[in-house]
């Protein structure tokens, strides 16, 4: 059995608590760290209050093919690719500090966050098995979230040609509810 160092284990400790601040799963602990499952267990109670949720990781990739997901996906991953890679993150570094950054733009564009920190980990680790590739945009040259064997030539991205009926529950929901509060006020 290996021995390990206090700071070392400490700074497991510490790592697992962000994590399940940011919102992890038990599997996402158990795969990034090297704790026993009884003290993740004991401090995510502690952290969160409540006994971790049970049931299955997201598994299929074509969650992240929808319009509105593509995008956040998109986002997020092209964050964490930069620090990475240019910033010389670990990756567990580059997972935390890339999805506190996506949640801080969502933030501040007053848009609600589609990915979770599950699905940020579950994104990252399809794009490690090939499963998924970012394909530039023609239109903006960025590069969006795709299915690894998927057209690369001329395709253009949900930001730059949105769906037809993008954002428009968004805005019905809106305008009903401010029908609501005109009829209110009239009675």
């Amino acid at each position: 059995m290996l021995k390990r160092s206090l700071t070392e284990d400490a700074q497991d400790v510490f790592r697992a608590i962000a994590l399940i601040e940011l919102g992890a799963r038990m599997q996402v602990l158990e795969s990034e760290l090297t704790l026993s499952r009884d003290r993740m267990i004991r401090l995510y109670r502690e952290v969160k209050g409540v006994s971790p949720p049970k049931g299955m990781l997201p598994f299929s990739a074509d969650w992240y093919m929808t319009w509105l997901a593509n995008i956040h996906a998109s986002l997020f991953y092209n964050t964490y690719l930069f620090l990475k890679n240019e910033a010389r993150c670990s990756h567990l570094e580059a997972l935390t500090k890339g999805y506190r950054l996506y949640l801080e733009h969502c933030r501040h564009s007053d848009s609600e966050p589609v990915l979770d920190l599950t699905r940020a980990w579950t994104l990252v680790r399809f794009f490690d098995a090939d499963i998924l590739q970012l394909t530039p945009c023609c239109r903006c040259t960025g590069k969006f979230v795709a299915h690894r064997h998927d057209l690369q030539h001329n395709v253009v991205c949900g930001a730059c040609q949105p769906p037809s009926r993008a954002g428009k529950t968004k805005k019905a929901a809106a305008a009903a509810k401010l029908e609501t509060a005109q009829i209110a006020e009239a009675a």
